[in-house]
């Protein structure tokens, strides 16, 4: 690992971001440009927080989604469940690789396995209650575990239509249907029948899947807008695209959880900024904006504002979002249904100018792999050898094998703020002759967008995070076609369904063997890669500058690097009113 100076990173990266304006790049290694030294990487920023005041979160977006049971975007599920409601077992609330400990929640412990791992039963904690004072039940949590599968709700997290028992065809309970498979012997408990073992259940009850949601207080697709609360705020009001207040929640009971601090009395979002505004503002950090941070990270064209000024660069975390970023290829249809032509956009891709348009090595890696460095004992393989550069010469000669010899015009989507990334695509695979037109769409509504099978485009640029540390919970999410959607569709935004490559997890999933399952899962990447359903393409930090103001400010890893909303908070809490 490359530890430079703080002064050198910045100069470099001036000097990258030069090499871009003028169409130059560079053929570095994927593991280069990894500088820890300017992250505040592992480290708690700004001390501990004293009790009260606003705590001001600026974005230039709403939520995707705030339901529980549709809440699968990192950002929104850090939001929601430090925030707003528990679930049966949760992340530490510490920074670095202590971060991914599995804790309780609203469970007593971590959950007890029988029958081979194929049942799990979970005792709740007494003395947990919603905003209104009423108890939290076992029967609230399977509601919300059933409500999941309703198809007016999609966009949630599908642990549980992957691993429930009896399950196929269940549409939600709306008609009075409910799972055999989740039974609640008591107000305090809740047993899970799985139709495969599973030893890694508890991982997958950290999901907002798992959180309560109390049958009364259940508005269908309107429960997006006022999630019932279980944690340490309830929403005061939300005007969807403009503000959001959250208030304590005055029956929270703290001594149920160790987890959440609750330091703020109030916390504000105020949505619909402008980007670069809100780097601008986060720089500065003059009078209120001293007591705020950034929902969003710190765009590529700011860094020169931070990194060569110590008085700011103090106050910038960037963890890894543990996330990779894919160019996706619909496999279903003309011409990506040939894998050559996939295969041709894998080695038309300049991941060097995507790197430079992401802000360059200080904030990003480039991916060899589709899993993240995490997953693969810290080194992605480069199985496929392809220039950081591309090939555009060897990409011409896999079209006109494929019988595209002139190239193609193709569409891709990207949400707004990849918009210089997909600029950089677009020209690279132009020098290969396929034409790319560009569709950029709001964040909030990004992921109902790609989701429409029917109606996307041909490409997307989106990326996939794992739950948590094992490849069961990315290879099959991103490329087992057994769980595409029409509408709703997560993860597989290829559409690939590959009758091998399914098989193959299957016999994976089935492997008791933690680390032999673990070089298996490396190996499949590998295979999968090779059929080119995507591009990997970089993993990226979430450089967040935070006001002055901030204390116990860290970059959760498990929620890819976003703020740990359980534990910041303002070092004088008279600073931050409002």
């Amino acid at each position: 690992m490359d530890k430079r100076t703080l002064t050198t990173v910045a100069t470099a990266l001036t000097a990258t971001l030069a090499l871009g304006a003028t169409g130059c790049s560079t053929t570095k290694p994927s593991g280069a440009g990894k500088n820890p030294a300017i992250t505040n990487a592992g480290a708690i920023v700004g001390g501990t927080p004293q009790k009260g005041g606003t705590l001001t979160v600026l974005s230039n977006q709403d939520f995707t989604h705030l339901d529980p049971a549709r809440n699968w975007v990192m950002n929104d599920m850090d939001f929601g469940t430090r925030l707003l409601y528990r679930t049966l077992v949760t992340y530490k609330a510490a920074p670095g690789t202590a971060g991914g400990e599995l804790v309780p929640d609203l469970a007593a412990d971590l959950g007890t396995p029988s029958h081979g791992a194929r049942t799990w039963t979970f005792h709740l904690k007494r003395g947990i209650t919603y905003e209104d004072g009423s108890p939290v039940t076992a029967q609230d949590v399977k509601y919300n575990v059933e409500r999941s599968f309703s198809p007016d709700l999609p966009g949630g997290a599908d642990y549980a239509a992957r691993y429930l028992k009896g399950v196929e065809g269940y549409q939600g309970p709306a008609q009075g249907k409910h799972l055999d498979s989740v039974r609640t012997p008591d107000d305090h408990t809740i047993v899970f029948e799985l139709r495969k073992p599973f030893a890694e259940f508890p991982n997958a009850t950290v999901m907002p899947t798992f959180a309560p949601v109390p049958r009364k207080q259940d508005k269908g697709p309107q429960y997006d807008n006022r999630p019932f609360s279980s944690g340490p705020y309830k929403i005061e009001s939300y005007e969807r695209g403009k503000r959001l207040v959250l208030v304590r929640n005055t029956h929270w009971n703290a001594a149920t959880d160790p987890v959440r601090k609750a330091y703020p009395d109030r916390l504000v979002m105020v949505m619909g900024l402008k980007a670069n505004q809100i780097d601008d503002r986060m720089v500065a950090s003059q009078g209120a904006d001293a007591s705020a941070v950034s929902w969003g990270a710190l765009r590529p064209e700011s860094a020169a504002k931070v990194l060569p000024h110590p008085d700011v660069r103090k106050r910038l975390i960037a963890e890894s979002t543990n996330c990779t970023d894919m160019l996706q290829m619909h496999t279903g249809r003309a011409p990506f249904n040939e894998v050559k032509v996939r295969q041709a956009v894998q080695y038309a891709l300049d991941k060097d100018s995507v790197l430079t348009a992401s802000g360059g090595p200080a904030f990003n890696d480039l991916s060899t792999a589709y899993m993240p460095a995490t997953l693969f004992d810290g080194k992605q393989p480069d199985t496929l050898r392809i220039p950081a550069a591309g090939d555009t010469e060897k990409a011409k000669r896999l079209l006109k094998e494929a019988g595209k010899p002139d190239g193609f015009e193709t569409r891709m989507t990207v949400s707004t703020g990849d918009k210089g990334r997909a600029e950089a695509i677009q020209q690279s695979l132009g020098k290969a002759g396929i034409k790319v037109t560009i569709e950029t769409v709001d964040p909030s509504a990004f992921y109902a967008t790609i989701g429409d099978t029917k109606n996307r485009t041909d490409l997307v640029y989106t990326g996939w995070c794992p739950d948590y540390p094992s490849g069961s919970t990315f290879l099959p999410f991103v490329f087992d076609g057994r769980f595409i959607k029409e509408k709703g569709n997560s993860g597989n935004h290829s559409l690939f369904r590959d009758a091998a490559t399914m098989k193959r997890m299957d016999e994976i999933a089935a492997m008791t063997d933690a680390r032999r399952a673990d070089r298996a899962w490396q190996r499949l990447d590998g295979e999968i890669l090779a059929k080119a359903p995507a591009v990997p393409v970089l993993v990226r930090r979430w450089p967040l500058v935070l006001g002055d103001n901030i204390a116990g400010a860290y970059g959760q890893t498990s929620f890819g690097g976003q703020l740990d909303y359980a534990t910041v908070g303002l070092k004088d809490p008279a600073k931050g009113q409002g």
